[in-house]
């Protein structure tokens, strides 16, 4: 069975959280012009604001993080995007020697042994390829949502994040039955791991399938204690709770 299968089915106010987001993403290429990207993770929420900067002809541009240790299924949307939609993907990869320094000196199963660990190779692969993504940039767009973490449940449509730049959460107030919602109707793209209970995708390592009844990212750094489960690139210094957070 699919996740559109799933998960997909119209919820009341869809109509009206989907033209809040256009208007959001509308807004936001006004006010930022040549200033802005969407930071896709690939994932479904990610998925479809990239649907709708398309649809909408949006002077968004698209980048993502390309980490060295994600599955092939998600590398592969980044060419089929540019294949369906005709868009341009900016694509970041962690410095190659920092990466080889750390895999000699801890392994490649260092995300394992600590949560320090962990955070490092976080940092080496995505947080300091995000740096170079938002260098000269007023403004990101991602796909976080409410319903996708306690911790994330406080998240605005807009907010700043730790360098002042404006960051733009369209899909706040969206359900995971949205989400699929809108991938249905639309013929969205999606990361085929979605069918196989991934609901949140990261680094191959750091990804499993979760169980029936399990949270949402609970198939995320699944090792740790569930506060410590963010990477990184969602805190900011005046939430320090977040800080062991992605």
């Amino acid at each position: 069975m699919s996740a559109i299968d799933l998960y997909a089915h119209a919820t009341p106010g869809f109509e009206e959280r989907v033209t809040a987001a256009v208007a959001t993403l509308k807004q936001a290429a006004e006010t930022y012009p040549d200033g802005i990207v969407q930071a896709t993770s690939l994932g479904a929420e990610d998925m479809v604001i990239t649907d709708l900067i398309a649809r909408h002809a949006l002077p968004i541009a698209l980048g993502t993080l390309e980490t060295g240790t994600l599955h092939s299924e998600t590398v592969a949307l980044i060419g089929h995007i540019e294949t369906h939609y005709g868009l341009h993907v900016e694509v970041y990869r962690p410095v190659e020697t920092a990466v080889i320094e750390f895999v000699q000196n801890h392994g490649t199963k260092a995300m394992y042994e600590s949560i320090a660990l962990r955070k490092t190779c976080c940092g080496i692969r995505k947080l300091e390829p995000l740096s170079r993504m938002l260098a000269n940039r007023q403004a990101w767009v991602t796909g976080l949502r409410r319903e996708q973490s306690s911790a994330r449940g406080e998240v605005n449509t807009l907010e700043s994040d730790d360098q002042g730049r404006t960051k733009i959460n369209p899909l706040v107030d969206w359900s995971w039955n949205d989400v699929w919602h809108y991938i249905a109707q639309n013929n969205v793209p999606y990361n085929p791991l979605h069918d196989h209970f991934m609901p949140s995708i990261g680094c191959a390592p750091c990804t499993r399938a979760i169980a029936v009844g399990e949270d949402f990212r609970a198939g995320r750094w699944w090792w740790e204690d569930e506060k410590a489960k963010e990477c990184g690139l969602h805190v900011r210094d005046d939430h320090p709770q977040e800080q062991q957070e992605a």
